[in-house]
């Protein structure tokens, strides 16, 4: 087929697909109108109300504002259409695109190397704004477009070619200083000051010593985060009370005896010697109990309450402090507050938010007291918060800085805290002397208690948000109205914690929403994010891909780790440069061989990756097709990657297929073999039958689509046809069975998941395997655990299930989706040759991303 025919029958398909979704009829602003001759003339997005039906030339987009302004101005590195598209946020380094030219399918062309689309005129010559209604369908031009930029990668045979940037400044780049003004500005909390306005919150590690001390585990892991060049540094919540005071006891941090100073001093000295102020959050666990760690009698909160009186699951009933309790823990946070001083810190944040103690005097969900504590007042709900702060600096004098992070809202429960009683409160905190606000929402029965609101669109987006955030990036930004809200009332800083990237935080610091923008996950991602800001390297910036791996792990009690970022957590292992180079040969160019040729390269080595495909990425590239593409920035972490090697000098050869005789061709010092597992073998009577299909067997179907179209693209095809029968049968129900089913499901098939296992779902975090069940039975998914397998007969797979009961399972495709095994030897006959052999990833022992990069990083290491 030509590519001119190709593109025309994608713009058909996408089309039939906003019919198929309930935009028919070419209608004006739609996929299915004129492209060519601007006849569309509104912007419309019935899934974004506050965006539907403006005209053309309203600012249709929450984040044009400034932007507009500077590309007008000339300070924008990209062409920003001059009057109407609105400019589009990615991870990229260089991305203010208007939408037409980027938009969502940024990482479609501008990360593989191709040009920008010409102007092809459709909707006024891009003077006209073009919303589609359907976030997750992109423009047809996009896709032709990310098809020529694949072909001419092709053509070119490189991996990446050369991102070209369209400057309207004549080509002069723009400094870091120019794109990120008030991101790098110096800031000030209370005596404090900061380098610029990035600041790391607070989040636990389980890195403390069984002991309470501070060990070197700790000190190494936030000396590095100092490193990277943040702003201000607020380490991770500590209990004022141990063990009632926490609820992830042995390994959460905790000051609530002298003995522990030492150890926290040698903390502050490693993060000083990096000119980087450092904070102390200060807490008590109260009522909150959602991992089941402290025993019912010890819950305690401002008021008693009955199980049935409780706002969820995720608490214990809690047991009512009296008046001189009261002032017991108000002593116990300034005694805290004082050893923090003692050991260096230069100053505390109070940790009043989600359902800790301090939250259950602000939150009438919790207060019933009759006395001056009580529900009656605003001023009667902070007393408690208020008379914490003054008696901290009436301890440690007024211009010791103490901040305070509080629920400006709540949402899911009765007399949930509303936003102008948060707003109250942080006029109270003021006065009171708190030197800065930090703002979060909370959810009662949401996931996570909105802590990372962009994971309540896992599976998808629900039926309705909690109304007063921001919801149209996907939960990036959303507690940012609240903060606005507090800033427009107060004068200290405000700081917000939600999802923020050096985009997202430059634009609301230019349009005065906050003073400071808060991270977690993107420095726990990279943790040299503010550097890399400073010195204008945004492409080498390791992306968070929002898995919440780092907050599972905590709730197992193990050391804190990230997918993306093996070293985080392993900060004590340190490795110097290669004393000789070597020659490294690396065969597979998935997670595992990427990040062993990453890491090698960094050491001195010369490597070079031999992959049997035509594009980086390995099984990633398909993984993203399955995730959410939306939900989990697997493809910024594949450009990403290309970046880096690039960078590095790594030579990649696509389309080659090692072999032994290769290997002695080229003659490497090093070989390493990160080809990935093989499928499982199951041998089940009737399994050859024509309905039973295999992901090893779809795989080499979806390559060619893939490498074609790319993962948005192929995305969207399929949700118009798929190879694949309405009923489907899933053998297999742990995370590769139960993200298809999710996949398939989103298609409109009727699903059904059987796996021998008891517990399915393995591999998945706690978190999202609880929000998947949810889904599965709202979806009428049947998922069978402790089953046996009986056979396949032309109607579907017979079972016996867990209570004996014989159940034929109508199908019309059974898919065999069955755990990885090892797959060794790849290259037989290199034994006793002298040759260094590692074998890394799913080849030497299946498992998860997280143990494919973490293999590919120690084995890059230790050559």
């Amino acid at each position: 087929m030509r590519l001119s025919n190709l593109g025309r029958s994608l713009r058909e398909l996408v089309a039939a697909s906003e019919r198929v979704a309930g935009n028919p009829g070419g209608r004006a602003g739609s996929l299915g109108g004129d492209l060519a001759t601007g006849a569309g003339k509104q912007c419309i997005r019935p899934d974004r109300p506050h965006r539907a039906h403006r005209p053309i030339g309203q600012e249709c987009h929450p984040d044009r504002g400034v932007r507009q302004e500077e590309a007008r101005a000339g300070r924008l590195p990209h062409r920003v259409c001059p009057g109407r598209c609105p400019p589009a946020l990615s991870s990229h380094p260089d991305d203010l695109l208007c939408f037409r030219h980027g938009g969502n399918t940024t990482g479609l062309f501008h990360r593989i190397g191709c040009r920008r689309p010409p102007d092809h005129g459709h909707r006024g010559n891009g003077r006209d704004c073009h919303c589609h209604p359907h976030r997750h369908i992109p423009h047809p031009c996009h896709l032709l477009y990310s098809i020529q930029g694949l072909r001419r990668l092709q053509r070119g045979g490189k991996e990446r070619g050369k991102v070209r940037f369209h400057n309207p400044n004549g080509g002069r780049s723009l400094s870091p200083q120019d794109r990120f003004a008030k991101l790098l500005e110096p800031g000030r909390i209370g005596r404090v000051q900061t380098r610029n306005r990035m600041v790391k919150s607070a989040q636990g590690s389980s890195l403390i010593e069984v002991s309470g001390e501070v060990g070197q585990a700790a000190i190494a892991y936030y000396e590095t985060l100092a490193r990277g060049g943040v702003g201000l540094l607020i380490v991770e919540s500590c209990g004022v009370e141990y063990p009632l005071g926490v609820h992830h006891p042995p390994v959460q941090f905790h000051l609530d005896d002298d003995r522990y100073i030492p150890s926290y001093r040698e903390l502050t000295r490693a993060i000083h010697r990096h000119n980087c102020p450092v904070f102390l959050q200060l807490f008590h666990a109260g009522p909150w109990n959602p991992t089941g760690k402290l025993p019912p009698r010890d819950t305690i909160a401002s008021s008693t309450l009955a199980r049935e009186e409780l706002p969820g699951p995720d608490f214990d009933p809690p047991r009512g402090l009296t008046l001189a309790e009261v002032r017991e823990y108000l002593i116990k946070f300034a005694r805290a507050a004082e050893r923090a001083r003692e050991a260096g810190f230069d100053g505390v944040e109070l940790n009043g938010g989600t359902c800790h103690l301090i939250n259950s005097f602000l939150s009438r969900v919790w207060n019933r007291r009759t006395d001056s504590y009580g529900p009656q007042s605003l001023e009667n709900r902070a007393r408690f918060l208020t008379e914490i702060v003054k008696e901290i600096k009436r301890r440690l004098g007024a211009d010791f800085p103490v901040t305070v992070l509080i629920n400006i809202a709540e949402y899911g429960a009765a007399q949930a805290t509303r936003v102008e009683e948060g707003v109250g409160f942080a006029r109270l905190l003021q006065e009171a002397g708190a030197d800065a606000i930090q703002v979060r929402a909370h959810g009662y029965g949401h996931r996570g208690g909105l802590l990372q609101p962009d994971r309540l669109f896992y599976p998808e987006p629900p039926p309705s948000l909690p109304p007063d955030l921001d919801w149209s990036r996907r939960g990036a930004g959303a507690t940012v109205p609240l903060a606005a809200a507090v800033k427009r009332a107060v004068t200290v800083p405000v700081l917000a914690a939600c999802r923020l990237d050096p985009m997202l935080g430059e634009m609301f610091l230019r349009e005065g929403k906050l003073d400071f923008v808060a991270m977690t996950r993107r420095l726990l991602a990279d943790p040299d994010l503010p550097r890399k800001v400073e010195e204008g390297r945004l492409e080498e910036i390791r992306p968070c891909t929002g898995c919440l791996y780092c907050m599972d792990v905590r709730l197992r009690n193990e050391p804190i780790r990230c997918r993306v970022n093996p070293a985080l957590g392993r900060e004590t292992q340190v490795f110097e440069p290669a004393g000789q180079a070597k020659r490294v040969m690396i065969v597979g160019g998935g997670p595992a061989g990427m990040e062993a040729a990453r890491a090698a390269a960094c050491r001195g080595h010369q490597v070079t990756i031999w992959e049997r495909e035509r594009t980086l990425g390995g099984s990633l590239l398909l993984v993203s097709l399955v995730k959410d593409l939306e939900t989990e920035a697997l493809l910024d972490l594949i450009a990403y990657y290309r970046t880096q090697l690039a960078k590095l000098g790594v030579t990649v050869r696509l389309g080659k297929v090692a072999s032994p005789s290769l290997c002695q061709e080229i003659a490497p010092e090093v070989l390493i073999q990160a080809t990935g597992g093989r499928p499982a073998r199951l041998s089940l009577p009737g399994s050859r039958q024509k309905q039973v299909i295999s992901v090893s067997s779809l795989k080499p179907r979806l390559r060619s689509l893939l490498q074609l179209l790319g993962p948005r693209a192929l995305s969207v095809l399929t949700r118009l046809w798929m190879p694949i029968g309405q009923r489907v049968v899933i053998i297999g129900g742990q995370v590769q069975g139960c993200q298809l089913a999710e996949f398939l499901c989103k298609r409109g098939r009727q699903i059904r998941v059987v796996d021998t296992a008891e517990e399915l779902g393995q591999g998945m975090t706690a978190d999202d395997r609880g929000q998947l069940w949810a889904w599965f039975e709202k979806k009428g998914v049947l998922v069978l655990g402790s089953a046996r397998y009986i056979g396949v007969t032309g109607d579907g797979v017979e079972v016996i299930t867990a209570p004996g009961e014989r159940k034929l399972l109508p199908a019309d495709t059974i898919i065999l989706a069955l755990p990885l095994e090892p797959d060794l030897p790849l290259l037989p006959g290199l034994e006793g040759t002298g040759l260094e052999i590692y074998s890394i990833g799913d080849c030497r022992q299946p498992g998860l991303m997280v143990d494919a990069f973490a293999q590919g990083w120690i084995t890059g290491n230790t050559i």
